[in-house]
């Protein structure tokens, strides 16, 4: 327990210590934070204050987490058990902090941001549902999954500059779009917008270039995750999409949730991936493979609030191919990550319909609308229309929340106005 109250199940316990970065109206200054309850914990004035460990000062003096993030699991450790004994109930130091209202902000006035500097995003299509799922709608008499995916995590690198924080308005995309396959290509607007739930992984230390994370080490490079909204214009996708895949139906706008939840906040809902047929290639095996019961929920609200659904309820532990599998691929020839670098999991589908990720899967790529009691219906998401993810894990007495990953789609403006 700790000495700032919350009410039970609350998705910012002691317990969760997530990382972010926030500041106020009345001091703008972007700095690391992390929360319990309603109660933002400011880092950097924390640290000034000589409360966490000396070495740890200098990145949390930066607007970014990625310095922090580089120190390595043994630093971000000491800093959550710091943290841990500083809040508890019964802490020596709760006389001191608990009126300073630089280092303790309500959480009403702090205004998010993005938690790092992402300079690579890369997006994994990990799910085995998912991939069966489309590949039926895409290959109609063909095999689901194509000859490779059952034998590496198959990915594409996406776009990081346009990866934003939750909040953030998504504008309606244009581009070439080929409705009729015996007419030529049209320029316009995205009529098949959708979303895609999602987990994001943020590493922590890199590795060398030339020098691959062996999957025993995956772990240690692995800062924490957030929720992600890999937002998709089908009919740009479907027609730009061979021979190279993904290009302006995924690139105009990803949504991430503010906070990054940690492994070791994470460690108690540790369990095991699915069973892996046919045994991977000796690099993606692990000794103790795992994975993550982390409950994903996606809301649907209409244009103007007017009314709002839950659409799709998944987890995380459905995924095939693990993040460690994802490190240690991606890495194997040599690629070097940075910090602050982000694997989106690909789209969380589970086993039935209810579980499935993404509009085109809910809706049969269209022929069975979401229906809203009013009457209204959607295929695909709509101007105006906002799409909010959340996540938890539930513990025993406690819950980890991710915070709010939500976007509202506006409509498409000029292109060369």
């Amino acid at each position: 327990m700790s000495w700032i109250s919350y009410l039970p199940h609350h998705p910012f316990p002691i317990q969760n210590l997530p990382y972010g970065i926030f500041s106020t109206a009345k001091d703008p200054s972007q700095r690391p934070c992390t929360v319990i309850g309603e109660t933002i914990i400011d880092l950097r004035a924390l640290s000034r204050r000589r409360f966490l460990p000396e070495e740890i000062g200098d990145s949390l003096e930066q607007t970014t987490l990625n310095a922090f993030m580089a120190l390595g699991r043994p630093a971000w450790v000491r800093v959550r058990q710091a943290l841990s004994a500083l809040f508890a109930s019964g802490s020596p130091q709760e006389a001191a902090l608990k009126g300073d209202a630089e280092c303790l902000v309500p959480r009403s006035d702090a205004h998010m941001h993005l938690p790092a500097r992402i300079g690579d995003y890369t997006d994994f299509y990990a799910s085995k549902e998912h991939a069966t799922n489309l590949g039926k709608m895409f290959r109609p008499g063909g095999e689901p999954l194509l000859p490779n995916w059952l034998h590496m995590p198959v990915g594409y690198h996406g776009r990081a500059s346009s990866v934003v924080v939750s909040g953030t308005p998504i504008t309606r995309p244009w581009g070439q779009t080929r409705p009729d396959d015996a007419a030529p290509p049209l320029f316009g607007t995205s009529k098949l917008l959708d979303m895609e739930i999602e987990m994001a992984a943020w590493i922590g230390p890199g590795n060398e270039l030339g020098k691959p994370v062996p999957i025993a080490q995956a772990e240690d490079h692995i800062f924490g995750f957030s929720v992600f909204n890999d937002w998709s214009a089908r009919d740009i996708q479907k027609w730009e999409y061979v021979p190279l895949g993904p290009f302006l139906g995924k690139n105009f706008a990803s949504t991430i949730s503010p906070w990054i939840v940690t492994l070791e906040a994470l460690a108690p809902f540790a369990c095991s991936p699915p069973a892996q047929d046919p045994t991977p290639l000796p690099y993606l095996l692990s000794s103790r493979p795992k994975t993550y019961d982390i409950t994903l929920t996606a809301t649907l609200t209409l244009a103007g609030g007017s009314e709002s659904r839950v659409i799709s309820e998944t987890n995380y532990k459905y995924m095939y191919w693990t993040v460690f599998q994802q490190l240690a691929h991606h890495t194997v020839n040599g690629c070097n990550m940075q910090p602050g670098d982000v694997f989106a999991s690909g789209t969380i589908s589970g086993p039935t319909e209810g579980s499935y990720g993404s509009l085109i899967e809910l809706t049969q790529r269209g022929t069975k609308p979401v229906k809203f009691p009013s009457g209204a219906e959607r295929k695909f998401v709509g101007d105006g229309d906002t799409i909010g993810l959340t996540a938890h894990c539930s513990g025993d007495g406690y819950t980890i929340g991710f915070g709010d990953c939500e976007g509202t789609l506006v409509g498409a403006v000029a292109p060369f106005a």
